[in-house]
């Protein structure tokens, strides 16, 4: 199963690398960055960059029916936090009612024998806030930035990273036609987020984001042989179902 993990690291290396190399020429035609953009294309980058680091080793050390929900449930709650605290927003009722069911559904992906996975956790929250750091940062650049642009600029830094920690010899094995349909799909998915977060608030944009959270819990135990128990997979439908309601 480590074996598949890194697997998984190194094709999600060479996706991030493909994205970047697909767009840079499109963003080098239609240019558009006001000179206000750098510090938060740099604050975004340094999270990117945390957020790879930390999700690399993340699947070494724990499954992605753990990590993966966890991050992308506990993100969107971390980010409405802020905004609740530093600006401003007011919570609705479905969003409290979504933040209890990302937090029941947390405590069952955990598990029971969850009190061994202390490592794993703190990895799994330094992801999270890296997602919402990153997220609340880039509704701000967006404005300031073609959304190619800015995608260029903030996962230049990431580019840099991954491969070392990965290795070149392991990204150039996943690199095939799949791969490339991959980072076709993370180039739009990653544009529509930045154009998302242009016009809408943050929580929501992420809590969308997350709706891939059941899909790759039930990948997780078909591709890399992980067991996914009940509970598992009862927490990941609680999660998405929290997020659902962030979203609304």
């Amino acid at each position: 199963m480590l074996g598949r993990a890194r697997d998984v690291q190194a094709a999600a290396a060479a996706t991030f690398l493909l994205s970047v190399a697909i767009a840079a020429p499109f963003a080098a035609v239609w240019w558009h960055a006001d000179a206000s953009v750098w510090p938060y294309a740099l604050a975004s980058t340094l999270c990117e960059v945390v957020y790879v680091v930390a999700l690399a080793y993340a699947y070494r050390v724990g499954e992605v029916s753990f990590v993966y929900p966890l991050t992308r449930g506990i993100a969107p709650v971390l980010a409405l936090g802020v905004a609740v605290a530093f600006l401003g927003h007011g919570a609705t009722a479905a969003e409290v009612a979504g933040v209890l069911l990302v937090a029941v559904g947390v405590m069952l992906v955990r598990g029971p024998g969850g009190s061994r996975d202390v490592r794993a956790l703190l990895l799994v929250t330094t992801i999270a806030a890296s997602i919402a750091a990153y997220t609340l940062v880039d509704r701000a650049g967006i404005q300031r930035a073609g959304a190619l642009t800015y995608f260029v600029l903030v996962l230049a830094g990431p580019c840099l990273v991954y491969p070392p920690l990965v290795g070149w010899t392991a990204i150039k094995r996943e690199l095939g036609w799949t791969v490339g349909v991959a980072s076709i799909a993370n180039l739009g998915s990653f544009a529509l987020g930045l154009l998302a977060l242009r016009r809408g608030a943050a929580a929501p944009v992420l809590a969308v984001r997350s709706s891939s959270i059941v899909f790759a819990t039930l990948l997780a135990g078909r591709v890399l042989s992980e067991r996914v128990s009940r509970g598992r997979l009862a927490g990941s439908l609680l999660v998405f179902a929290g997020v659902a309601l962030l979203a609304l």
